[in-house]
């Protein structure tokens, strides 16, 4: 029997996760499989992949063969690093202790890496916000002073009219009495 390791496609339109499966290489997609090894969510940034690496080593040791994707979704985990590794166990070319720790410093340089891809997301998204306040409060400012030219140009026009209507008021209440020529 063919094996494949492949994805299973599951959740709603535009929003697919899928787990990571090995099943016949005959069954359908989204059909009966042997074994669920794990999960991969394309939606997040980065990629989540969660892995039952024993189990994904074990069936790639047997000669199941990945589709494209979940080969690099499982080179990505390690699982083809360990198995060149067990390889050169086997051949005699280094200790098993070695291996462990020619893995456990990839997997330390590859988590640095995603730490810092993320810590470089996250520092960029904080300027973002920072870049977009600093627009608000300068589109804010330029809003207020034109609000107070409005109000000091309404207050101006008010003082003019009541000015205007003071002295228009004053003459006449004011008026000089007009002398009349003596007789003479």
């Amino acid at each position: 029997m063919a094996t494949k390791i492949r994805l299973q496609r599951h959740g709603r339109k535009g929003y697919a996760y899928y787990h990571i499966v090995v099943a016949d290489s005959r069954a359908p997609r989204d059909g009966k499989y042997i074994e669920r090894i794990g999960s991969y969510n394309p939606n997040t940034n980065p990629a989540t992949v969660d892995l039952n690496f024993e189990r994904a080593l074990y069936w790639v040791e047997c000669g199941a063969q990945p589709t494209d994707t979940t080969r690099n979704l499982l080179s990505d985990k390690g699982v083809y690093l360990m198995k060149h590794l067990k390889g050169g166990v086997k051949k005699g070319a280094f200790s098993d202790e070695v291996a462990q720790q020619k893995f456990n410093a990839w997997v330390a340089e590859k988590d640095k890496k995603t730490q810092a891809f993320i810590s470089k997301k996250e520092t960029a998204k904080k300027e973002d916000v920072k870049k977009r306040l600093e627009a608000e409060k300068a589109v804010n400012a330029a809003k207020a002073e034109l609000v107070s030219k409005k109000k000091a140009e309404a207050e101006a026009a008010a003082k003019e009219a009541e000015a205007a209507a003071a002295a228009a008021e004053a003459p006449a209440t004011e008026a000089p009495a007009e002398e009349t020529p003596a007789a003479e």
